[in-house]
């Protein structure tokens, strides 16, 4: 069939051009299959396809795997180093069963604008559980433009989550995380250097004018303290956690495939402490081993290899006999800011190191 051209076939052109838009620049919808074709050299698929998710918090409470995931969101600002492009509003909380098992998204758990003291950015959180409260750790920025971390308790793990009226007193900066210890004990460890801020608290102290390290520079360390038996607040001020090479010395700010950027993760194989955390813009997840929460710690080697996309965050469970690490990447997207979490499993060596992985078969 011919069509005269005209007002008709310029307006059924144009028709055909918005429709072929919208369905290449939306985002995944929920129940959109993950085919073959898309998945073909990564190792592991999406946990979900419908929403955006990153920085995974995995845990297991109640019988049940829950991934504490920051929520990426499309926005119009600008990417740059200070990661004003990360716009994150809520939180929403998955959960399985089982390692491959079906996920249940259970909705958002807590918005910014429910927490009195922020006023934007609701980065990678973290969760924990004690004497019958479960607790959510999360970063935002307060009304100054300081991020500060919070703390949201609610009776079930998934919440929803009511946040506290200030942030905890003596925190910053961004990425906590809890870790229980044996004896029961919790240690929050947090910091993120560029636009987590990190690089302008020095003695725990905020300095404006601080600026990042030099490359001889000693690399910016992260931080750890104890958690107080109620969960809210800190038992003293938050120590900086040495991460040493094989012969005891810190490294400097240009040993950038070793030294800590961001997203710090604690857990415990075999009587030993292990610290891991990315390496920032050289793209690694690494750890080290110690023989305490506090440190120090001396650094083994990379667990994950870069992934598709400039960021990386993690977290490491135990479910029965097999060790598991939960990660991200931009698989759905291509873009930076809309990355969805993944999970593979993570294997040891006799001697207690880890074997590296790779995102892609």
């Amino acid at each position: 069939m011919y069509c005269t051209p005209g007002k008709t076939s310029f307006k059924y052109l144009l028709s055909v051009i918005v429709i072929f838009y919208m369905v290449a620049c939306s985002p995944p919808r929920a129940g959109r299959a993950i085919t073959e074709g898309t998945t073909g050299k990564y190792a592991s698929r999406p946990l979900v396809s419908h929403i955006y998710t990153a920085d995974p918090s995995a845990h297991y409470f109640d019988g049940k795997i829950f991934i504490y995931p920051s929520h990426d969101t499309a926005t119009s600002t600008t990417e740059n180093d200070n990661g004003d492009h990360f716009r994150m509003a809520d939180y929403r909380i998955l959960s399985m069963d089982s390692i491959g098992g079906k996920v249940t998204d259970h909705g958002v758990a807590l918005k910014v604008e429910d927490v009195p003291w922020a006023s934007q950015q609701l980065w990678a959180p973290d969760a924990a559980f004690s004497q019958g409260t479960y607790y959510l750790y999360f970063p935002a920025k307060d009304k100054q433009g300081l991020f500060k971390i919070g703390v949201a308790t609610s009776p079930k793990p998934e919440g929803p989550f009511t946040a506290e009226k200030e942030p905890l007193k003596g925190t910053y900066s961004i990425d906590p995380a809890v870790f229980r210890d044996d004896d029961g004990s919790f240690y929050l460890y947090f910091g993120g250097i560029w636009g987590g801020q990190l690089q302008n608290w020095n003695n725990n102290r905020y300095d404006s004018s601080a600026k990042l390290r030099n490359k001889d520079e000693t690399a910016i360390l992260p931080r750890v303290a104890r958690l107080s038996p109620g969960m809210k607040s800190l038992e003293g001020e938050p120590a900086e956690i040495k991460i040493t090479d094989s012969n005891g010395n810190l490294f400097l700010e240009k040993d950038n495939d070793k030294r800590f950027f961001e997203a710090a993760w604690m857990h415990k194989y075999n009587g030993k402490y292990y610290l891991s955390y990315s390496t920032g813009d050289t793209h690694n997840i690494v750890y080290a081993i110690g023989d305490n929460p506090y440190g120090p710690f001396k650094y083994q080697g990379v667990i994950l290899k870069p992934v598709d996309g400039w960021t990386n965050h993690h977290s490491i469970i135990q479910i029965g006999d097999k060790w598991y690490l939960f990660y991200h990447d931009t698989q759905l997207s291509g873009k930076t800011h809309l990355r969805n979490v993944k999970v593979t499993e993570m294997k040891y060596n006799s001697d207690g190191t880890i074997q590296p992985l790779s995102a892609f078969k």
